[in-house]
C-alpha cells in the first residue's frame, strides 16, 4: 500500500512490464478508464505497473487476449 511521506511523496511498488507494442496497446486500453494499473508509459514497450495489481491485469488481458483469438485446442489430436 502507498505510503506518505512528508506529506508529498507517494512510494509505490511497481514492476517494469516489457511487451509488444501490439499487447501494450491492450494493455494501454484496459487501463485507460479508470487509471488502476499503469503508474507509467515509459517507451513503445515498456510500462511500470502497480505491483498490487499486476495478477488482476493479467486476468483482464488473458480474458481480452481470449476474446480477440481463438485459443489452440488440446484435445489430443496427435
Amino acid at each position: 500500500m502507498p505510503k506518505a511521506v512528508k506529506g508529498m511523496i507517494l512510494l509505490l511498488h511497481c514492476v517494469l512490464v516489457q511487451c509488444d507494442p501490439s499487447i501494450k496497446a491492450i494493455i494501454l486500453k484496459i487501463d485507460q478508464d479508470k487509471h488502476d494499473y499503469i503508474v507509467e508509459d515509459l517507451d513503445d514497450q515498456t510500462l511500470m505497473v502497480k505491483e498490487t495489481q499486476l495478477p488482476k491485469l493479467k486476468a483482464r488481458l488473458e480474458e481480452e487476449l481470449a476474446n480477440t483469438q481463438q485459443m489452440p485446442d488440446d484435445s489430443g489430436s496427435d
